[in-house]
């Protein structure tokens, strides 16, 4: 093959190898971000620091819309924690043949520091060693009443219908609004509580909610997996001491899930939540 040839051959491979790059990189600039939701700066005065929330708006959102939305507000809702997922799983639960759920507003609060956020004091030693940081939620209860849920009121078309899903520490909380500040959610999702905190002295709390005057509509949801004989009972002595109560207003829902342990339970029994919750 002659020398100019040659040479040809090679400025027309150069030549194609660069429109290649060239259509390749104008892809690149045309694609966009897939955007699942909106993130929020929050000012705490209750925490004294800047919070971070992911917010999931469902399909058809329009601001100028009179229509209202359920909340549904996720503990450990970062992007690297459950978040995504359960955003998903609601959006999957909002299609029309499934329609297991209302279209609703999803609210993951980042965490910062959960042991000290989801604990209340507890007067065992070797815990306030171990976890030096703990015995915050009062604040942080404080923040979801006073700061958050009126933000997310103020922001967004919500209605009525608040929901909290909290599982492990998160369960503990969620569990301790319950008890101590019903009127915050509607519906409360607790998962895997940590309910061993404190040597279980949640459970021996002289709750309003156990009271037989107590009069607001609560729908409960409480499961656990195979995690052990302490956070086993523990969930189902929750469920237990709710419902021996007899109030035709506490409708609540307790699920064993034998085959999950405390990092796999989550997704499911969350869903199982929506399907229970929302008959």
């Amino acid at each position: 093959m002659k020398k100019t040839t040659i040479l040809f051959a090679l400025l027309a491979f150069s030549i194609s190898v660069l429109r290649g790059q060239h259509t390749e990189k104008n892809n690149r600039t045309a694609t966009q971000p897939f955007v699942l939701g909106a993130i929020a700066q929050i000012q705490s005065l209750e925490l004294a620091e800047k919070r971070t929330v992911n917010i999931y708006l469902p399909e058809g959102y329009n601001a100028d819309s009179a229509t209202t939305y359920p909340v549904i507000y996720l503990l450990d809702g970062s992007a690297d924690e459950d978040f995504i997922h359960i955003a998903g799983l609601v959006q999957f639960c909002n299609f029309p043949w499934i329609h297991i759920l209302p279209k609703s507003i999803v609210v993951g609060i980042a965490n910062v520091d959960r042991k000290r956020d989801y604990t209340f004091p507890t007067s065992i030693e070797k815990d306030k060693k171990d976890f030096p940081t703990t015995g915050g939620s009062a604040k942080f209860i404080a923040f979801v009443e006073n700061e958050l849920q009126p933000y997310i009121a103020t922001h967004y078309k919500t209605n009525t219908s608040k929901t909290i899903i909290g599982q492990s520490l998160g369960g503990l909380l969620a569990t301790e609004i319950l008890f101590k500040k019903p009127g915050l959610f509607n519906s409360y999702i607790i998962i895997s509580p940590s309910l061993w905190w404190d040597a279980e002295s949640l459970l021996s709390w002289d709750a309003a909610i156990l009271r037989p005057d107590f009069k607001q509509p609560i729908n409960l949801f409480v499961g656990v997996g195979k995690e052990g004989k302490i956070m086993e009972r523990d969930a189902k002595a929750l469920a237990k001491k709710l419902k021996k109560t007899g109030n035709p207003q506490l409708k609540i829902h307790f699920e064993y899930f034998g085959k999950e342990d405390h990092g796999s339970i989550l997704h499911l029994a969350v869903y199982n939540a929506f399907k229970k919750l929302n008959k």
